[in-house]
């Protein structure tokens, strides 16, 4: 009989949950770092054993724990904990350092505010190298490290492209919450940011390009901005990685086409693709056409299933 092994991270420290298929009964292992937020947990595809935990806290700072043994045990694969004298964790798992001149984006009044590092929203380790893992920062930037969590490299193509002054935080401050790695393209890479949007990478991020044609934000100056939109999460399906879904404000959306602009000609008024349900750029509603779902929100509600 196979087992299920759940990662759960919260403000209180770190679980290990297992059960076998059945799930009627789990063994709960923990608090690991207890009294810590984790931010997010995340085993290795390639081996099992291999997990990785973003432990960070508003005092202390943040600090990468790596498990070679499933969770039973822990360390930190910059070295340590150890403090500075001002009571700062150190280690270089814990150096996420901006490459270059960090620049500015925009503030919650408007204003231009500098680039600075928080905490670690996001581990997504590579399909095919234990060592090999990404992870996703506030403020938002996406940095990599190559040697099992030890250093870390910022991948500064995504921070520094055209649109980054007019990414702004989210109520929960400027993240990138969301890694996806393309199975079937090792080159492709997804990410969201809140509230920026979803951005993709077709050259192992070197280069990005906004994924955001079709998203719709009411309260935005301009609704269909190339970038500003609060999305909440992006998910890939298991054997199509062109087609995504995503959670953000006001609308679960889906995308066939890995978010991909449309071609030319493939333009349609909003209007007409609501009345139509027709949404040939990027990325559509769910389930329903938007005018349809306004109609019967507070009524029903529709479950939607991928094909």
């Amino acid at each position: 009989m196979s087992k299920v092994r759940l990662l759960v991270g919260t403000r209180k420290g770190a679980f290990v949950l297992t059960s076998d298929e059945k799930r009627k009964d789990w063994k709960v292992d923990g608090p690991h770092f207890a009294g810590w937020e984790i931010y997010h947990m995340k085993g290795s595809p390639v081996d099992q054993d291999r997990l990785y935990a973003s432990q960070t806290s508003a005092w202390f700072g943040q600090i990468i724990q790596r498990s070679d043994d499933g969770g039973k045990t822990w360390d930190t694969p910059g070295g340590g904990p150890t403090t500075s004298p001002q009571g700062m964790p150190m280690g270089e798992s814990n150096k996420f350092v901006y490459d270059g001149v960090p620049g500015t984006h925009q503030w919650y009044d408007g204003t231009q505010h500098p680039w600075e590092f928080k905490r670690v929203w996001h581990l997504e380790p590579s399909l095919d190298d234990r060592d090999h893992v990404y992870a996703g920062v506030e403020d938002a930037a996406l940095f990599e490290s190559k040697d099992g969590g030890k250093s870390w490299q910022e991948l500064s193509g995504l921070r520094k492209h055209d649109t980054g002054p007019k990414w702004q935080p989210g109520a929960g401050g400027m993240c990138l919450h969301t890694i996806l790695l393309d199975p079937k393209d090792r080159q492709r890479i997804f990410i969201a940011i809140s509230a920026a949007g979803a951005f993709r990478t077709d050259d192992g991020g070197k280069t990005w390009k906004p994924i955001n044609r079709g998203l719709h934000s009411q309260y935005m100056p301009d609704p269909i901005a190339e970038v500003g939109h609060c999305v909440h999460r992006i998910a890939m399906h298991p054997s199509r990685p062109n087609t995504l879904f995503m959670q953000k404000h006001w609308d679960v959306m889906r995308s066939d086409n890995a978010g991909s602009r449309a071609r030319a000609g493939d333009d349609l008024r909003r209007a007409d693709q609501e009345r139509l349900g027709t949404f040939p750029a990027g990325w559509q509603t769910a389930g329903l056409p938007q005018s349809e779902r306004r109609k019967r929100m507070g009524r029903t509600h529709q479950r939607f299933a991928a094909t």
